[in-house]
């Protein structure tokens, strides 16, 4: 027979077993093709591609449900045959050059790529304007004081002193 302390801690274990949630569920693992070749070339694209949920994730690495569901599009087209260029292309497609975690210089994405360029030349012009401004800054020369306001400083100054 066991001892009460014995089955105690082994309902315990057991307890705490039952409570600890099953992490591969937990983060939604995908599973993988039956080809590790085709796996891996597929995990490549889904690290080209961005989740459209969380925006600066991959697909790869994004647990949101339309990530799970991208990631599941790539393995098909993958196990269809598709080239990496011909998945790339489908993706896109469907969801514009945005999908891409690299989008590809054009004149829809030309704000994408221009726009740090110009905040920093605006920045940089409104410096030098500024700058400019406030070296051409004269000092103009200050009236002199009247006799009555002399007067009335030298008083000052005597009494401080």
């Amino acid at each position: 027979m066991m001892g009460p302390l014995r089955g105690a801690l082994l309902g315990t274990v057991i307890l705490a077993l039952l409570l600890v949630p099953n992490l591969g569920l937990a983060l939604g693992i995908d599973p993988p093709l039956a080809d590790p070749k085709l796996e891996a070339r597929s995990m490549e694209l889904h690290k080209q591609l961005r989740c459209l949920v969380c925006q600066n994730q991959s697909i790869h690495d994004s647990n949101a449900g339309l990530a799970r569901d991208l990631r599941e599009v790539v393995r098909e087209r993958v196990v269809a045959g598709d080239s990496d260029q011909d998945v790339i292309d489908y993706v896109v497609d469907r969801y514009g050059d945005w999908v891409l975690l690299n989008p590809p210089f054009n004149l829809s994405t030309a704000a994408l790529w221009g726009a740090p360029f110009a905040l920093i030349l605006v920045g940089g012009l409104s410096v030098a304007l500024f700058l400019r401004r406030t070296s051409r800054r004269t000092v103009t020369a200050a009236t002199p004081l009247t006799d009555a306001e002399r007067a009335r400083l030298d008083r000052v100054l005597e009494s401080d002193g």
